[in-house]
């Protein structure tokens, strides 16, 4: 029987193509096996997903197969979807078999968090996938023909985005973009579109310098974009949303960006969590389990500088791979592991074509400059995981 440490990694997102491709580069012949869990043979960009949302992009840019990312002579690949984490007999139950580990990556991706707003999970759609997507995308194209049908149901028209984080700033930028083409395309006077972006906090982009904030508002403004802020949603029901100011906006289109969480498989693992994260060590790892580490949005960690979580972004599960993996690799070698560190590489939102806003440092950036920016920092991603190739294939259409 093989006494070679087994590694799995769950979920094939930023921070888990990261750990694998660093595991691969790092661990000698037959040091350890490793395996790599996703329900998707491809590897899909989520910055990225507020385009085919819209229907300005094809989806098929915003993803790459898994087999191109990764060595299958190194790393198996196992596609299949994960049903129970089980950390105290080392095993993940997956929908068609069982693998047990020695050293585990939690890397499951969240979900929507819905705080408990009655009608957001059954009548709202979500930006989480390629699937998703596509059916956001296909779902707006119908209300136009469908208008056609019958146009008493102005409604049909009304698109509510709830939540003015990045998500829903991003797609509404996209949106925007796209009406006047489906208004063309199906022959609707785009004075009968309305886009609602609602958003609890009392400012758009919360946390975002307020300058950048104000422009990218006037901005979309220009767009026909209404921003109804400091206004929560109530509830969400198949004719559109009650404002908790007691207003109703008729709808048959609510995207909700207002929320994530992290994944129910980690509070049913028995981890102490905090809405599905895990408050992990320096080291990335659960606390209480030296040899489980968990990154992305599956994680928690606090910044010390304003005693509050970092927002579980690309940037940050793409920092957490390569240290989580060097550190298994050093756990295997017993040599000492590396502290991870977040280093802030800089953050721009789009607002649609050429337009976006962004800090770097503590230089603002809005406008064409900053939505160059947004495509050489997706770009860089492309060369980060697939060189080159991947880089000028992908690229060009970021």
């Amino acid at each position: 029987m093989s006494n070679i440490p087994k590694i799995v990694i769950l979920g094939a997102g930023y921070g888990g193509i990261m750990a694998a491709q660093r595991l691969q580069k790092e661990l000698n012949y037959n040091e350890a096996d490793v395996t790599l869990v996703s329900k998707h043979d491809y590897h899909y960009f989520t910055t990225h997903l507020h385009m085919p949302a819209a229907g300005t992009d094809s989806y098929e840019n915003a993803r790459v197969s898994i087999s191109k990312l990764i060595d299958e002579f190194k790393i198996d690949f196992v596609k299949s979807s994960v049903k129970e984490i089980r950390i105290q007999d080392k095993k993940v139950i997956l929908e068609d078999g069982t693998l047990s580990y020695d050293y585990l990556v939690i890397g499951v991706g969240g979900e929507p968090e819905t705080f408990g707003i009655p009608g957001l999970g059954e009548y709202a759609f979500s930006i989480r996938s390629i699937n998703s997507v596509r059916v956001i995308r296909e779902h707006i194209e119908h209300q136009f023909a469908l208008y056609k049908q019958d146009e008493t149901r102005a409604d049909r028209l009304n698109f509510v985005v709830g939540g003015a984080g990045f998500t829903g700033i991003e797609f509404i930028g996209e949106l925007s973009d796209r009406i006047p083409m489906l208004c063309k395309q199906f022959d609707v006077d785009p004075k009968l579109v309305n886009i609602y972006n609602v958003e609890a906090a009392p400012t758009a982009l919360p946390g975002f310098d307020p300058e950048l904030v104000e422009y990218a508002m006037n901005v979309l403004k220009k767009k026909g974009v209404t921003f109804k802020l400091a206004t929560a949603i109530k509830e969400c029901t198949p004719e559109g949303v009650l404002l908790a100011t007691g207003e109703e906006i008729k709808s048959s289109t609510v995207v909700w960006t207002g929320g994530i969480r992290g994944n129910r498989l980690i509070e049913q693992a028995g981890f102490e969590a905090m809405r599905g994260r895990v408050k992990v060590d320096e080291f990335l790892r659960a606390p209480g389990h030296d040899n489980v580490f968990i990154i992305g949005d599956n994680s928690l960690m606090i910044n010390p500088a304003i005693d509050r979580p970092y927002p579980p972004t690309a940037q940050m599960a793409m920092q957490q791979g390569p240290v989580c993996a060097s550190n298994i690799v050093a756990s295997i070698r017993n040599q000492p592991l590396k502290k991870f560190e977040y280093h802030n590489k800089g953050t721009v939102a789009s607002l649609g074509k050429g337009e976006a806003i962004g800090v770097v440092g503590k230089k603002k950036l809005k406008g064409f400059w900053a939505a160059q920016l947004k495509k050489v920092i997706d770009i860089r991603w492309l060369f980060i995981i697939g060189g080159i190739s991947l880089a000028l294939r992908k690229g060009k259409f970021l």
